[in-house]
């Protein structure tokens, strides 16, 4: 059993645990699991254990068919009684719950799976996740409406870098001239789609070099274990430079064996920071908040936790392993 708070007005009702994340938040971090339903949306942070969602609700007749099968009959009567409050809640249908929680969790690996050669993360296969994702589904029926009723549209994939073929994105041939800066770092997550670029915090590297009067950058980002070749042209990432959160200049990249490799003249203050992104996709900052590599990091460790225990077949409830994950702890991919 939980408390959540109800919150009824203006066509937008919340029933929610506290501090529980939900899609009216100003941003939704990239830790946040959204679900949507009949007449709203459920949402979970992946790093808490919190077993009920918070429910933004804009059609309370539609979502009167699962009120009472996620959040107990208590809630479903106050919600349509329009009341405002605290209430304990407790799930009618908590198997339902936990199944939307998966379903969920399994959207948002498909788009937020940290699959990383530099960090020996396994990139999940995408046919096996949509197995994953169709079977949940099903079994949400009640629940799922609008695009998390349909399967996920993934990036093609082909065969899987290993760490012992790799080439770490900051190697390659030494430029001439005087080197007058460089770094390695990561890139915000929410500026690409998936399957581009490796996620690791240390799969982007730059280096600026002064030769012959002219200041010239080379940007490297470690392409991602199983990205798809060739890569349309509008999904083909590119670097932003900027100076104290503002971009000074882009870099077209190109796919380079492993990595996604440009360059060009650029003005000598123009490089402070390099992120890497898609036009069109995520926020338009040049990095991310520093709080953000903390919460990718944790990611990344409960990646790990999770293809650890993969094969456990007694796992269950919302832990219980995807097909995609149980393959992808099991490979024999050097990761």
């Amino acid at each position: 059993m939980a408390r959540v708070r109800m919150a009824f007005g203006d066509g937008v009702s919340t029933i929610a645990p506290a501090g529980a994340p939900s899609v009216l938040d100003a941003e939704c971090g990239v830790d946040v699991l959204v679900l949507e339903v009949l007449g709203g949306h459920l949402t979970w942070n992946l790093l808490s254990p919190q077993h009920l969602p918070a429910a933004v609700v804009d059609d309370l007749d539609a979502a009167g068919e699962w009120l009472w099968a996620v959040f107990g009959e208590q809630v479903a009567v106050a919600a349509d009684e329009r009341w405002t409050g605290d209430l304990d809640a407790e799930s009618t249908l908590p198997e339902l719950v936990t199944d939307a929680r998966r379903l969920a969790y399994a959207h948002w690996a498909a788009r937020w799976w940290p699959a990383s050669v530099i960090d020996g993360i396994a990139a999940l296969d995408p046919r096996l996740l949509e197995s994953d994702i169709a079977t949940l589904t099903e079994r949400c029926e009640l629940l799922v409406d609008g695009a998390d009723a349909e399967l996920p549209v993934l990036l093609p994939t082909t065969s899987v870098a290993r760490q012992s073929d790799y080439a770490l994105a900051a190697g390659g041939e030494q430029a001439d001239g005087l080197i007058v800066a460089r770094g390695v770092g990561g890139w915000d997550w929410r500026g690409c789609p998936p399957g581009l670029v490796d996620a690791s915090e240390r799969s982007v590297s730059w280096e600026v070099v002064r030769e012959s009067g002219t200041t010239l950058v080379t940007v490297r980002a470690a392409a991602a274990p199983e990205v798809g070749s060739p890569v349309p042209t509008h999904l083909r990432p590119r670097a932003a430079l900027g100076v104290d959160g503002s971009t000074r200049a882009e870099i077209d990249l190109t796919l380079v064996g492993d990595a996604w490799v440009g360059g060009g003249k650029v003005p000598m203050d123009t490089v402070g920071t390099v992120d890497i992104r898609v036009p069109g996709v995520g926020k338009t900052g040049v990095t991310a908040a520093a709080d953000d590599a903390t919460v990718r990091q944790h990611l990344r460790d409960l990646a790990r936790v999770r293809l650890a225990r993969a094969a456990d077949t007694d796992a269950t409830g919302f832990d219980t392993p995807l097909l995609a994950e149980i393959a992808a702890a099991t490979s024999d991919e050097d990761f």
